[in-house]
């Protein structure tokens, strides 16, 4: 299966109140942690990353993907370009927060390849990562790594999202919090 990526100029930030189905999305590698009454779904897709995440009743979708894949706008709470930087919080009912930031950054040709293969080697053994197929162009692929942070009452992610056609990094994180956090 070809496993190449949309440009960096397409893609878009959404989170939703609500989980998202699950054939919306072309998954490469997925993974589920459950801590302290919360349950998380983090998939890499083909253009970022959908995190399912649900906590007595409540559901948060944060999705990335490409502006042009058609999602639902019922219960949409955020969307945005991901350009430059941009960071954003809700709180839901009974306490529960979220939070995230988001960086799209663009970088000379050698900083971006010594970048992609530390993080190539990091994400070997600490994460959940994917390696796409090269689009043509370069001689590697893209890649996306997310690294998980699970505590009782948080979560935290870190996302990378490579794309070497454009020397570009997009960056994000998030915080899952329970009442009391």
């Amino acid at each position: 299966m070809l496993s190449a990526r949309p440009k960096v100029a397409e893609l878009a930030f959404q989170v939703y109140g609500r989980s998202l189905h699950p054939e919306l999305f072309q998954v490469y590698k997925t993974r589920t942690v459950e801590r302290g009454g919360y349950r998380a779904q983090i998939d890499i897709t083909s253009a970022g990353h959908v995190v399912t995440w649900r906590y007595e009743g409540i559901t948060l979708t944060e999705v990335a993907a490409s502006a042009q894949h058609p999602l639902p706008q019922k219960r949409r709470l955020m969307s945005y370009r991901l350009r430059g930087e941009r960071q954003d919080s809700i709180e839901c009912r009974g306490g529960v927060k979220y939070q995230m930031n988001f960086q799209l950054e663009p970088m000379e040709a050698e900083v971006f390849w010594t970048f992609q293969e530390e993080l190539a080697q990091d994400a070997e053994t600490k994460g959940l990562m994917h390696s796409f197929n090269s689009s043509g162009r370069m001689q590697l692929g893209a890649l996306s790594y997310i690294h998980v942070e699970t505590r009782n009452r948080t979560l935290l992610l870190q996302a990378f999202h490579t794309f070497p056609d454009d020397y570009a990094i997009v960056k994000v994180q998030s915080l899952f919090q329970l009442p009391g956090a």
